[in-house]
């Protein structure tokens, strides 16, 4: 358990790819019960950290590709060269929103313990950003299966470039849900400690 018996805060590193692993500890001033709700959280929260930090790792690599591709479509440039780089960007990223997927299924749980309402909240809350992220990455897989299909969209550009605005926009929705988590995160600082800027 954690010595200053604070909850670290994950939202930051959901967006900011680069961050390595993520610490999350519970102490016995976040929970309120018997031993078995706090082991249920730490297994939770525990498993919901590593899932984080592997999604985290493999999402980078495929956002690199991207962003690659992104610049030429819209510069009007032919990306068709990048067919490789973009199979291997998808298969990357539906690896990583499976570990999200995982995150969120383990943070789900903490609903259910005997946990002080503010955890239970910031839990809710941080699994709706994942939510979101979720919703924008399937957007992005969806363009890279549009690049796989058509790598010079010659037939399909429109519809790429629509599917990148929408998923900029899934990702701005993302992170605004993860910055709600945080200032529940702020607001009990003795609960749950911020993450490092």
């Amino acid at each position: 358990a954690s010595k200053r018996g604070r909850l670290l805060s994950l939202m930051r590193y959901m967006i900011n790819c680069l961050v390595p692993a993520v610490v999350i500890l519970l102490s016995a001033f976040v929970l309120a019960g018997c031993e078995d709700p706090r082991e249920q959280a730490d297994e939770a929260i525990s498993s919901a950290n590593q899932s984080i930090s592997e999604h985290n790792e493999l999402f980078g690599k495929a956002r690199s590709t991207y962003a690659d591709v992104k610049q030429k479509i819209e510069s009007g440039d032919d990306p068709s060269k990048e067919k490789d780089s973009i199979v291997e960007a998808k298969n990357t990223l539906e690896k990583a929103r499976k570990d999200l997927q995982d995150a969120r299924e383990s943070l789900g749980t903490v609903a259910d313990l005997e946990v002080d309402p503010s955890v239970k909240k910031y839990a809710r809350l941080l699994s709706e950003a994942m939510d979101a992220q979720l919703a924008a990455e399937a957007k992005e897989i969806e363009f890279y299966g549009i690049l796989e299909e058509d790598p010079a969209l010659q037939n399909n550009r429109e519809e790429a470039l629509d599917l990148l605005s929408e998923v900029g926009e899934g990702y701005q929705k993302a992170e605004k849900a993860y910055d709600e988590a945080q200032k529940v995160a702020n607001a009990n600082p003795k609960l749950i400690e911020g993450a490092p800027e």
